[in-house]
Protein backbone atom coordinates (compact mmCIF):
# COMPACT_ATOMS: atom_id res chain seq x y z
CA UNK A 1 0.00 0.00 0.00
CA UNK A 2 1.13 3.34 -0.56
CA UNK A 3 2.41 5.85 2.13
CA UNK A 4 1.88 9.17 2.86
CA UNK A 5 4.31 11.31 3.33
CA UNK A 6 6.34 10.89 6.99
CA UNK A 7 7.12 14.33 8.52
CA UNK A 8 10.16 15.17 10.76
CA UNK A 9 10.44 11.11 11.51
CA UNK A 10 12.78 8.38 10.89
CA UNK A 11 12.07 5.22 8.89
CA UNK A 12 11.79 2.15 11.25
CA UNK A 13 15.52 0.50 12.14
CA UNK A 14 14.73 -3.02 10.09
CA UNK A 15 16.21 -5.12 7.32
CA UNK A 16 11.73 -5.62 6.49
CA UNK A 17 11.84 -6.74 3.30
CA UNK A 18 11.76 -9.72 0.90
CA UNK A 19 14.81 -10.70 -1.49
CA UNK A 20 12.97 -12.02 -3.86
CA UNK A 21 11.17 -8.72 -4.00
CA UNK A 22 13.58 -6.85 -4.72
CA UNK A 23 15.41 -9.03 -7.21
CA UNK A 24 12.37 -9.70 -9.06
CA UNK A 25 12.73 -6.40 -10.85
CA UNK A 26 15.40 -7.95 -12.42
CA UNK A 27 14.27 -8.81 -15.85
CA UNK A 28 14.45 -8.13 -19.71
CA UNK A 29 12.81 -5.79 -21.32
CA UNK A 30 10.49 -7.90 -23.34
CA UNK A 31 8.79 -5.62 -25.51
CA UNK A 32 8.76 -1.44 -27.39
CA UNK A 33 5.98 0.49 -27.03
CA UNK A 34 5.11 3.81 -28.94
CA UNK A 35 2.57 6.09 -27.51
CA UNK A 36 0.39 3.96 -24.74
CA UNK A 37 -1.74 6.15 -22.91
CA UNK A 38 -0.82 4.92 -19.27
CA UNK A 39 -3.67 3.73 -17.04
CA UNK A 40 -4.42 5.88 -13.60
CA UNK A 41 -4.36 3.99 -10.80
CA UNK A 42 -4.78 6.12 -7.89
CA UNK A 43 -5.01 10.14 -7.31
CA UNK A 44 -4.97 12.91 -10.38
CA UNK A 45 -2.10 14.11 -12.86
CA UNK A 46 -1.98 17.75 -12.38
CA UNK A 47 -3.03 19.20 -15.68
CA UNK A 48 0.06 21.95 -15.20
CA UNK A 49 2.22 19.37 -15.23
CA UNK A 50 3.27 19.06 -19.29
CA UNK A 51 6.50 17.67 -20.67
CA UNK A 52 8.36 14.25 -21.23
CA UNK A 53 10.30 12.26 -18.42
CA UNK A 54 13.17 10.69 -20.03
CA UNK A 55 15.23 7.35 -18.05
CA UNK A 56 17.65 5.17 -19.44
CA UNK A 57 19.07 1.94 -17.90
CA UNK A 58 20.17 -1.32 -18.24
CA UNK A 59 17.07 -3.38 -20.36
CA UNK A 60 19.09 -6.35 -21.49
CA UNK A 61 20.47 -8.48 -18.79
CA UNK A 62 19.68 -11.71 -20.17
CA UNK A 63 20.65 -13.67 -23.48
CA UNK A 64 20.38 -17.11 -23.81
CA UNK A 65 20.07 -18.09 -20.46
CA UNK A 66 23.28 -16.90 -19.89
CA UNK A 67 23.17 -13.29 -17.43
CA UNK A 68 25.41 -10.64 -17.00
CA UNK A 69 27.61 -10.18 -13.99
CA UNK A 70 26.42 -6.80 -13.27
CA UNK A 71 23.04 -4.79 -13.65
CA UNK A 72 25.61 -1.67 -15.41
CA UNK A 73 26.60 -4.04 -18.37
CA UNK A 74 23.29 -4.35 -19.49
CA UNK A 75 22.27 -2.40 -23.00
CA UNK A 76 20.41 0.67 -22.99
CA UNK A 77 17.38 1.10 -23.10
CA UNK A 78 14.94 4.24 -23.76
CA UNK A 79 11.77 5.41 -22.18
CA UNK A 80 9.52 8.28 -22.62
CA UNK A 81 6.69 9.05 -20.38
CA UNK A 82 4.88 12.25 -22.18
CA UNK A 83 2.45 14.67 -20.01
CA UNK A 84 -0.10 16.87 -21.27
CA UNK A 85 -3.01 18.69 -20.06
CA UNK A 86 -3.17 15.55 -17.66
CA UNK A 87 -3.24 12.82 -20.12
CA UNK A 88 0.06 10.45 -19.77
CA UNK A 89 1.24 8.54 -22.97
CA UNK A 90 4.24 5.94 -22.68
CA UNK A 91 6.98 4.80 -25.09
CA UNK A 92 10.45 2.77 -24.91
CA UNK A 93 12.61 1.71 -27.16
CA UNK A 94 16.27 0.07 -26.72
CA UNK A 95 19.27 1.79 -28.16
CA UNK A 96 20.74 0.33 -31.38
CA UNK A 97 23.86 0.43 -31.03
CA UNK A 98 26.63 -1.50 -33.16
CA UNK A 99 26.86 -4.30 -30.12
CA UNK A 100 23.63 -4.41 -29.49
CA UNK A 101 22.33 -5.30 -33.12
CA UNK A 102 25.52 -7.70 -32.96
CA UNK A 103 24.57 -9.56 -30.23
CA UNK A 104 20.40 -9.42 -30.77
CA UNK A 105 21.55 -11.33 -34.07
CA UNK A 106 24.04 -14.10 -32.77
CA UNK A 107 21.34 -14.26 -29.42
CA UNK A 108 24.54 -14.38 -26.91
CA UNK A 109 27.19 -11.81 -25.70
CA UNK A 110 29.91 -11.30 -28.25
CA UNK A 111 31.47 -8.53 -26.17
CA UNK A 112 33.29 -8.39 -22.74
CA UNK A 113 31.41 -5.71 -19.95
CA UNK A 114 33.07 -3.39 -18.00
CA UNK A 115 31.85 -4.43 -14.69
CA UNK A 116 32.66 -8.40 -15.56
CA UNK A 117 30.23 -9.94 -17.86
CA UNK A 118 32.54 -12.05 -20.14
CA UNK A 119 31.19 -12.50 -23.36
CA UNK A 120 30.47 -16.64 -25.02
CA UNK A 121 32.87 -19.15 -25.15
CA UNK A 122 36.03 -20.47 -23.66
CA UNK A 123 37.58 -18.95 -20.66
CA UNK A 124 40.45 -18.01 -23.03
CA UNK A 125 37.48 -16.38 -25.80
CA UNK A 126 37.98 -13.03 -23.22
CA UNK A 127 41.70 -12.98 -22.80
CA UNK A 128 43.39 -9.98 -24.64
CA UNK A 129 39.80 -8.65 -26.13
CA UNK A 130 40.16 -5.16 -25.10
CA UNK A 131 36.91 -3.63 -26.68
CA UNK A 132 34.62 -1.72 -24.65
CA UNK A 133 31.20 -2.03 -25.56
CA UNK A 134 29.10 1.05 -25.88
CA UNK A 135 26.15 0.45 -24.01
CA UNK A 136 24.60 3.68 -23.92
CA UNK A 137 22.20 3.06 -20.70
CA UNK A 138 23.71 5.91 -18.34
CA UNK A 139 21.94 8.25 -18.79
CA UNK A 140 19.53 10.62 -21.54
CA UNK A 141 19.34 14.20 -21.77
CA UNK A 142 17.92 16.60 -24.54
CA UNK A 143 20.37 18.58 -26.78
CA UNK A 144 19.12 20.91 -29.18
CA UNK A 145 17.38 18.69 -31.43
CA UNK A 146 18.90 15.59 -30.51
CA UNK A 147 18.03 13.27 -27.63
CA UNK A 148 21.61 11.83 -26.55
CA UNK A 149 22.30 8.67 -24.54
CA UNK A 150 25.08 8.74 -22.66
CA UNK A 151 27.98 6.26 -22.03
CA UNK A 152 31.02 7.77 -20.15
CA UNK A 153 33.42 5.79 -21.80
CA UNK A 154 32.46 6.43 -25.38
CA UNK A 155 30.48 8.75 -27.40
CA UNK A 156 26.65 9.51 -27.15
CA UNK A 157 24.47 7.66 -29.52
CA UNK A 158 21.41 10.62 -30.91
CA UNK A 159 18.49 9.65 -30.77
CA UNK A 160 15.11 10.99 -32.40
CA UNK A 161 13.15 13.13 -29.26
CA UNK A 162 10.09 11.93 -30.60
CA UNK A 163 9.98 8.27 -31.88
CA UNK A 164 13.14 7.11 -30.01
CA UNK A 165 14.69 6.04 -32.99
CA UNK A 166 18.72 5.68 -33.28
CA UNK A 167 20.12 7.66 -35.29
CA UNK A 168 23.65 6.52 -34.88
CA UNK A 169 26.40 7.68 -32.75
CA UNK A 170 26.79 11.87 -32.69
CA UNK A 171 29.93 14.15 -32.20
CA UNK A 172 27.56 16.97 -31.14
CA UNK A 173 28.11 19.11 -34.06
CA UNK A 174 31.78 17.92 -34.57
CA UNK A 175 32.54 18.49 -30.91
CA UNK A 176 33.97 15.32 -30.27
CA UNK A 177 36.33 13.08 -32.27
CA UNK A 178 35.77 9.39 -33.22
CA UNK A 179 35.26 7.10 -29.82
CA UNK A 180 36.00 9.84 -27.60
CA UNK A 181 35.02 9.69 -24.09
CA UNK A 182 32.16 11.46 -23.03
CA UNK A 183 30.38 12.24 -19.56
CA UNK A 184 27.34 10.19 -18.39
CA UNK A 185 26.75 12.99 -16.25
CA UNK A 186 26.73 16.78 -17.74
CA UNK A 187 25.28 19.36 -15.38
CA UNK A 188 23.14 22.24 -16.68
CA UNK A 189 23.93 25.86 -15.42
CA UNK A 190 20.75 27.55 -15.48
CA UNK A 191 21.97 30.95 -16.40
CA UNK A 192 25.37 31.86 -14.02
CA UNK A 193 26.74 33.69 -17.37
CA UNK A 194 23.45 35.17 -18.91
CA UNK A 195 22.14 32.33 -20.57
CA UNK A 196 21.66 28.43 -19.63
CA UNK A 197 24.38 26.23 -21.21
CA UNK A 198 25.16 22.92 -20.60
CA UNK A 199 28.65 21.94 -19.11
CA UNK A 200 30.23 18.58 -19.49
CA UNK A 201 33.51 16.21 -19.64
CA UNK A 202 35.59 13.54 -21.48
CA UNK A 203 38.54 12.01 -19.51
CA UNK A 204 41.49 10.00 -20.50
CA UNK A 205 43.02 8.10 -17.62
CA UNK A 206 46.24 6.45 -17.19
CA UNK A 207 49.15 7.47 -14.78
CA UNK A 208 48.68 11.25 -16.02
CA UNK A 209 44.93 11.41 -16.46
CA UNK A 210 43.41 14.73 -18.58
CA UNK A 211 40.04 15.99 -18.38
CA UNK A 212 38.56 17.83 -21.18
CA UNK A 213 36.11 20.74 -19.87
CA UNK A 214 33.63 21.70 -22.41
CA UNK A 215 30.32 24.06 -22.38
CA UNK A 216 27.31 23.97 -24.95
CA UNK A 217 24.53 26.54 -25.16
CA UNK A 218 21.32 24.96 -24.91
CA UNK A 219 19.62 28.61 -26.41
CA UNK A 220 17.73 28.31 -29.46
CA UNK A 221 19.48 27.98 -32.98
CA UNK A 222 22.68 27.62 -30.98
CA UNK A 223 21.85 24.82 -29.25
CA UNK A 224 24.86 22.24 -29.01
CA UNK A 225 27.41 24.59 -30.35
CA UNK A 226 30.41 23.70 -28.36
CA UNK A 227 31.20 27.51 -26.38
CA UNK A 228 33.90 26.55 -24.16
CA UNK A 229 36.82 24.08 -24.01
CA UNK A 230 40.14 23.65 -22.30
CA UNK A 231 42.27 20.31 -21.38
CA UNK A 232 44.04 19.98 -17.72
CA UNK A 233 46.23 17.02 -17.06
CA UNK A 234 46.94 16.03 -13.22
CA UNK A 235 48.61 13.10 -12.17
CA UNK A 236 47.74 9.51 -11.28
CA UNK A 237 44.63 7.87 -12.76
CA UNK A 238 41.21 9.12 -12.72
CA UNK A 239 37.92 7.42 -11.91
CA UNK A 240 34.91 10.10 -12.77
CA UNK A 241 32.13 9.97 -13.27
CA UNK A 242 30.25 12.74 -11.79
CA UNK A 243 31.28 16.29 -11.08
CA UNK A 244 29.45 19.72 -10.35
CA UNK A 245 29.73 23.18 -11.09
CA UNK A 246 29.31 26.68 -9.76
CA UNK A 247 29.43 30.36 -11.54
CA UNK A 248 33.51 30.24 -11.15
CA UNK A 249 34.63 26.43 -11.06
CA UNK A 250 33.66 22.73 -12.19
CA UNK A 251 35.05 20.66 -9.24
CA UNK A 252 36.11 16.89 -9.62
CA UNK A 253 36.91 14.00 -7.34
CA UNK A 254 39.85 11.93 -7.68
CA UNK A 255 39.28 9.30 -5.86
CA UNK A 256 42.30 7.30 -4.15
CA UNK A 257 42.08 4.06 -6.07
CA UNK A 258 44.27 1.74 -8.00
CA UNK A 259 43.61 0.12 -11.56
CA UNK A 260 45.54 -3.19 -11.85
CA UNK A 261 44.94 -4.04 -15.56
CA UNK A 262 46.78 -7.56 -15.55
CA UNK A 263 43.39 -9.49 -14.78
CA UNK A 264 41.30 -7.47 -17.47
CA UNK A 265 43.87 -8.53 -20.20
CA UNK A 266 43.72 -12.32 -18.93
CA UNK A 267 40.32 -12.10 -18.67
CA UNK A 268 39.76 -12.67 -15.67
CA UNK A 269 37.58 -9.29 -14.17
CA UNK A 270 36.72 -6.62 -16.09
CA UNK A 271 37.88 -3.07 -16.32
CA UNK A 272 35.78 -1.85 -12.92
CA UNK A 273 36.95 -4.74 -10.93
CA UNK A 274 40.44 -4.19 -11.38
CA UNK A 275 39.68 -0.97 -9.10
CA UNK A 276 40.23 -0.69 -5.39
CA UNK A 277 40.79 1.68 -2.78
CA UNK A 278 44.30 2.46 -2.21
CA UNK A 279 44.78 1.93 1.64
CA UNK A 280 47.21 4.60 2.10
CA UNK A 281 46.28 7.09 -0.87
CA UNK A 282 45.18 10.56 -0.46
CA UNK A 283 41.79 11.22 -3.01
CA UNK A 284 42.51 14.79 -4.40
CA UNK A 285 39.92 17.40 -5.42
CA UNK A 286 40.09 19.46 -8.50
CA UNK A 287 38.83 22.94 -9.23
CA UNK A 288 39.11 23.47 -12.96
CA UNK A 289 38.13 27.42 -13.69
CA UNK A 290 35.64 27.57 -16.07
CA UNK A 291 36.36 29.92 -18.97
CA UNK A 292 33.42 32.55 -18.42
CA UNK A 293 33.84 32.87 -14.77
CA UNK A 294 36.40 34.80 -13.05
CA UNK A 295 39.24 32.77 -12.89
CA UNK A 296 39.53 31.82 -16.47
CA UNK A 297 43.01 30.46 -17.94
CA UNK A 298 43.99 30.44 -14.49
CA UNK A 299 45.65 26.75 -13.42
CA UNK A 300 43.28 24.36 -11.48
CA UNK A 301 43.34 24.32 -7.98
CA UNK A 302 44.31 20.87 -5.70
CA UNK A 303 43.29 20.10 -2.67
CA UNK A 304 43.52 17.11 -0.32
CA UNK A 305 40.02 15.06 -0.31
CA UNK A 306 38.55 13.61 2.58
CA UNK A 307 38.82 10.02 3.08
CA UNK A 308 36.11 8.04 1.15
CA UNK A 309 35.05 7.22 -2.38
CA UNK A 310 32.11 9.65 -4.36
CA UNK A 311 30.22 8.39 -6.58
CA UNK A 312 27.67 11.60 -7.37
CA UNK A 313 27.70 15.01 -6.44
CA UNK A 314 24.35 16.74 -5.17
CA UNK A 315 25.67 20.26 -5.93
CA UNK A 316 27.65 23.14 -5.29
CA UNK A 317 27.82 26.94 -4.43
CA UNK A 318 30.14 29.45 -3.62
CA UNK A 319 30.14 31.37 -0.40
CA UNK A 320 32.84 33.91 0.35
CA UNK A 321 36.13 32.57 -0.23
CA UNK A 322 34.46 28.98 0.55
CA UNK A 323 33.61 26.57 -1.78
CA UNK A 324 30.97 24.32 -0.79
CA UNK A 325 30.72 20.81 -2.24
CA UNK A 326 27.92 18.41 -0.90
CA UNK A 327 28.81 14.66 -2.22
CA UNK A 328 27.30 11.27 -1.57
CA UNK A 329 30.40 9.48 -0.12
CA UNK A 330 31.06 5.91 0.48
CA UNK A 331 33.63 4.32 2.62
CA UNK A 332 35.53 2.26 0.34
CA UNK A 333 34.99 1.25 -3.44
CA UNK A 334 31.21 -1.02 -3.61
CA UNK A 335 31.71 -4.01 -5.84
CA UNK A 336 30.20 -7.33 -6.61
CA UNK A 337 33.14 -9.88 -6.88
CA UNK A 338 33.48 -12.50 -9.90
CA UNK A 339 31.86 -15.31 -7.74
CA UNK A 340 28.89 -12.78 -6.81
CA UNK A 341 25.05 -12.92 -8.15
CA UNK A 342 24.30 -9.33 -7.88
CA UNK A 343 20.31 -10.36 -7.55
CA UNK A 344 21.41 -12.14 -4.04
CA UNK A 345 23.68 -9.36 -2.44
CA UNK A 346 24.06 -8.97 1.01
CA UNK A 347 23.23 -5.13 1.27
CA UNK A 348 24.80 -5.30 5.17
CA UNK A 349 28.31 -6.23 3.39
CA UNK A 350 28.14 -3.31 1.31
CA UNK A 351 29.15 0.73 2.01
CA UNK A 352 26.28 2.65 2.44
CA UNK A 353 26.41 6.48 0.77
CA UNK A 354 26.07 9.03 3.09
CA UNK A 355 25.59 12.57 2.35
CA UNK A 356 28.14 15.20 3.25
CA UNK A 357 28.92 18.56 2.69
CA UNK A 358 32.89 20.20 2.28
CA UNK A 359 33.78 23.60 2.84
CA UNK A 360 36.79 24.30 0.79
CA UNK A 361 38.42 27.28 2.17
CA UNK A 362 40.64 29.10 -1.25
CA UNK A 363 42.73 31.42 0.96
CA UNK A 364 43.74 28.49 3.61
CA UNK A 365 43.85 25.37 1.46
CA UNK A 366 41.92 24.13 4.45
CA UNK A 367 38.86 21.45 4.44
CA UNK A 368 36.05 21.13 6.97
CA UNK A 369 33.83 18.59 6.25
CA UNK A 370 30.46 17.85 7.75
CA UNK A 371 27.24 14.88 7.55
CA UNK A 372 24.07 16.42 6.23
CA UNK A 373 21.94 12.79 6.81
CA UNK A 374 23.91 9.68 7.95
CA UNK A 375 20.97 7.63 6.38
CA UNK A 376 21.91 5.81 3.55
CA UNK A 377 21.09 7.88 0.45
CA UNK A 378 21.98 7.38 -4.14
CA UNK A 379 20.68 9.64 -6.88
CA UNK A 380 20.27 13.32 -4.87
CA UNK A 381 19.14 15.96 -6.73
CA UNK A 382 17.98 20.13 -5.56
CA UNK A 383 15.75 21.95 -8.46
CA UNK A 384 17.10 22.63 -11.32
CA UNK A 385 17.01 26.05 -11.18
CA UNK A 386 19.23 26.04 -8.40
CA UNK A 387 22.17 24.39 -10.09
CA UNK A 388 25.30 25.76 -8.74
CA UNK A 389 23.37 28.15 -5.90
CA UNK A 390 23.02 27.74 -2.55
CA UNK A 391 19.67 25.47 -2.27
CA UNK A 392 17.85 24.79 0.95
CA UNK A 393 16.01 21.39 -0.45
CA UNK A 394 17.43 18.58 -1.94
CA UNK A 395 15.31 15.23 -3.09
CA UNK A 396 16.94 12.21 -2.91
CA UNK A 397 16.32 8.04 -2.68
CA UNK A 398 16.68 6.48 0.40
CA UNK A 399 17.04 3.06 2.38
CA UNK A 400 13.91 2.62 4.63
CA UNK A 401 16.30 2.02 7.85
CA UNK A 402 17.88 4.90 9.01
CA UNK A 403 21.24 4.01 9.47
CA UNK A 404 23.35 1.29 7.72
CA UNK A 405 22.90 -0.12 3.99
CA UNK A 406 19.64 -1.56 2.42
CA UNK A 407 17.50 -1.44 -1.08
CA UNK A 408 16.02 2.00 -1.99
CA UNK A 409 12.31 1.91 -0.29
CA UNK A 410 11.51 5.76 0.26
CA UNK A 411 11.93 9.19 -1.24
CA UNK A 412 13.61 11.80 1.44
CA UNK A 413 12.87 15.59 1.34
CA UNK A 414 15.63 17.20 3.16
CA UNK A 415 16.50 20.56 4.65
CA UNK A 416 20.17 21.52 3.59
CA UNK A 417 20.02 24.11 6.14
CA UNK A 418 17.75 22.65 9.26
CA UNK A 419 18.44 19.10 8.43
CA UNK A 420 15.12 18.59 8.94
CA UNK A 421 13.83 15.67 6.88
CA UNK A 422 9.87 14.27 5.25
CA UNK A 423 9.61 10.74 3.57
CA UNK A 424 7.70 9.35 0.97
CA UNK A 425 7.89 5.49 1.96
CA UNK A 426 7.05 2.74 -0.69
CA UNK A 427 8.15 -0.71 2.06
CA UNK A 428 8.26 -2.95 2.41
CA UNK A 429 7.23 -4.83 -0.58
CA UNK A 430 8.09 -1.09 -2.98
CA UNK A 431 11.64 -0.43 -3.97
CA UNK A 432 12.44 2.99 -5.64
CA UNK A 433 14.68 4.06 -8.64
CA UNK A 434 16.42 7.93 -8.78
CA UNK A 435 14.13 10.77 -8.44
CA UNK A 436 13.28 13.87 -10.52
CA UNK A 437 12.10 17.59 -9.18
CA UNK A 438 9.97 19.06 -11.86
CA UNK A 439 10.19 23.11 -10.57
CA UNK A 440 6.58 24.69 -11.08
CA UNK A 441 7.83 27.57 -13.72
CA UNK A 442 4.66 29.75 -12.47
CA UNK A 443 6.36 29.80 -8.63
CA UNK A 444 9.43 31.12 -7.15
CA UNK A 445 9.43 29.19 -4.00
CA UNK A 446 12.38 26.76 -4.76
CA UNK A 447 10.58 23.70 -3.10
CA UNK A 448 7.20 24.36 -5.48
CA UNK A 449 6.57 21.61 -8.15
CA UNK A 450 6.39 17.93 -8.79
CA UNK A 451 8.58 14.55 -8.31
CA UNK A 452 8.79 11.96 -10.64
CA UNK A 453 9.86 8.42 -9.43
CA UNK A 454 9.76 5.16 -11.27
CA UNK A 455 8.83 2.32 -9.06
CA UNK A 456 9.27 -1.86 -8.84
CA UNK A 457 5.90 -3.00 -6.85
CA UNK A 458 7.04 -6.41 -5.47
CA UNK A 459 3.33 -7.18 -4.72
CA UNK A 460 1.77 -6.67 -7.87
CA UNK A 461 5.66 -7.43 -10.01
CA UNK A 462 5.12 -4.37 -11.99
CA UNK A 463 6.19 -0.90 -12.53
CA UNK A 464 4.44 2.18 -11.61
CA UNK A 465 5.32 6.11 -12.29
CA UNK A 466 4.39 7.62 -8.72
CA UNK A 467 4.07 11.98 -9.12
CA UNK A 468 4.27 13.75 -5.84
CA UNK A 469 4.38 16.94 -4.63
CA UNK A 470 7.76 18.02 -4.00
CA UNK A 471 7.04 20.63 -1.21
CA UNK A 472 5.85 17.79 1.13
CA UNK A 473 5.68 14.75 -1.03
CA UNK A 474 2.05 13.85 -0.42
CA UNK A 475 0.50 11.78 -2.91
CA UNK A 476 -0.52 12.84 -6.70
CA UNK A 477 -0.87 10.13 -9.05
CA UNK A 478 -0.09 6.66 -9.39
CA UNK A 479 -0.10 4.74 -13.13
CA UNK A 480 0.82 1.42 -13.82
CA UNK A 481 3.60 0.92 -16.44
CA UNK A 482 2.74 -1.60 -19.44
CA UNK A 483 6.26 -3.41 -19.19
CA UNK A 484 8.36 -4.33 -16.84
CA UNK A 485 11.34 -2.45 -16.31
CA UNK A 486 15.00 -2.80 -14.24
CA UNK A 487 16.13 -0.57 -11.72
CA UNK A 488 17.56 1.84 -14.17
CA UNK A 489 19.97 4.95 -13.67
CA UNK A 490 19.77 8.60 -14.74
CA UNK A 491 17.30 10.34 -16.57
CA UNK A 492 15.99 14.31 -17.22
CA UNK A 493 12.97 16.08 -17.51
CA UNK A 494 12.10 18.78 -20.94
CA UNK A 495 9.42 20.75 -20.54
CA UNK A 496 7.01 20.82 -23.13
Amino acid sequence: MLQPAIKNLEPENSDGFDQKDWSSAYCNVEKECSNIILKLVAGKVPNSLNGTFYRNGPGRLERNGTWVHHPFDGDGMITAINFKNGEVNFSNRFVRTKAWEEEEKAGKFLYRGVFGTKKSGFALSNAFDIRLKNIANTHVIKLGNELLALWEAAEPHSLNAENLETNGISNINGALEAKEAFSAHPRFDPGHHKEPRMVSFGVKTGPKSTIRLMEFSTEGDNSGKLISDRKDSFKGFAFLHDFAITANWAIFMQNAIDFNPLPFLLGQKGAAQCLKSKSNGQAKLWLIPRESGLFSKQSPRIFDAPNGFVFHHLNAFEEGNNVILDSIFYRDFPSIGPNEDFRKIDFNKLPEGILKRCHINLLTNEIKQDVLSSQCCEFAMVNPKFQGYSAEFSWMATAEKPIGNGPLQAIKKLNLKSKEAIYWSIAPRGFVSEPIMVPCNSSSNEDDGWVLVLIWNGAKQKNELIVLKANDLSHEATLEIPIKIPYGLHGSWVNE
